[in-house]
Formats: structure tokens, C-alpha cells, sequence
């Protein structure tokens, strides 16, 4: 995740009055989407998952 200004490429979604951009050949292949944010400690943060296909993770 990195703040951006919308792309002529983007599709854009607000979510409880924040704006969310995805890349539209990505989101073709990544949707659905879902962000979840957790405050709680330890592991705190945004969680983002999708369809996308993983190749797998290193460490």
C-alpha cells in the first residue's frame, strides 16, 4: 500500500470516506478485495487479501 493520486488506468473505490486505487488489469485478476485494518498489538495493521495467485513467501 502507498499513498497515489488517481490514474487514467485506476479503478477507484471509497470505503467509509477513504479512497482506495487498484490498477484495473490487476484488479481484473485480483478482485475480489478486502482490507481490513486491526489496532490490536502484536500484528497490528492493515490485512489485505485477495485472489491473486501467490508464488509463495520467503521467511
Amino acid at each position: 500500500m502507498v499513498l497515489d493520486e488517481p490514474q487514467e488506468n485506476d479503478e477507484v473505490f471509497v470505503r467509509q470516506g477513504v479512497t482506495f486505487l487498484i490498477e484495473k488489469s490487476l484488479y481484473e485478476k485480483a478482485k475480489p478485495i478486502e482490507i481490513d485494518f486491526s489496532g490490536t498489538a502484536p500484528g497490528g495493521g492493515f490485512k489485505i487479501t485477495s485472489n491473486l495467485e501467490t508464488k509463495g513467501t520467503c521467511c
